[in-house]
Parts: C-alpha cells; sequence; structure tokens
C-alpha cells in the first residue's frame, strides 16, 4: 500500500462505537442494582463483585457481568468502577 492510500474505518467505527455505548449503559444499569438480560439468549445477567472482605473466600469468575450460558462476558477494571462514583 502506498502512502498516500488511506484506509476507510468510518463503518466500523460507528459499530464500534455504538457497541461501546450500550455496554457502557448496561454497566452503569446492573451497578444500579436494575436486572437485565442477555441479548442473545435473553437469560438474566448476573453481576459477580469482588470479595468485600479477607475472609470472604475467592470466586472463580473475575469481576463481571455474566451470562448463565457464556453469551455475555463482560470483565470490569474495578479500579475504573470505583471512579464512576
Amino acid at each position: 500500500m502506498s502512502e498516500t492510500q488511506k484506509l476507510d474505518f468510518s463503518a466500523v467505527n460507528g459499530t464500534t462505537q455504538e457497541s461501546f455505548i450500550q455496554q457502557k449503559n448496561l454497566i452503569k444499569r446492573m451497578l444500579k442494582g436494575n436486572s437485565a438480560e442477555c441479548s442473545e439468549c435473553k437469560k438474566p445477567l448476573t453481576l459477580q463483585l469482588p470479595p468485600n472482605t479477607k475472609k470472604a473466600k475467592p470466586t472463580d469468575k473475575a469481576p463481571g457481568i455474566y451470562c448463565a450460558k457464556g453469551c455475555t462476558d463482560i470483565e470490569l477494571d474495578m479500579e475504573a468502577v470505583a471512579l464512576l462514583k
């Protein structure tokens, strides 16, 4: 590819931006305590938070939002979540 040719990512950027906004809004709703369902299988989503004490047993999953079937799998960076408050 020559230096004068440019790639057009406008179609991909629009889809990516829309997906990001949908996930951000889903995370906000779940953190507020609202329920939501998986867009793929329509099963309820669960919010997995980190243990809140040192005596709590560790969980097998990282903090995040999950679907029972595995369609939705959004891991959360809890340091970033703390900044949302």
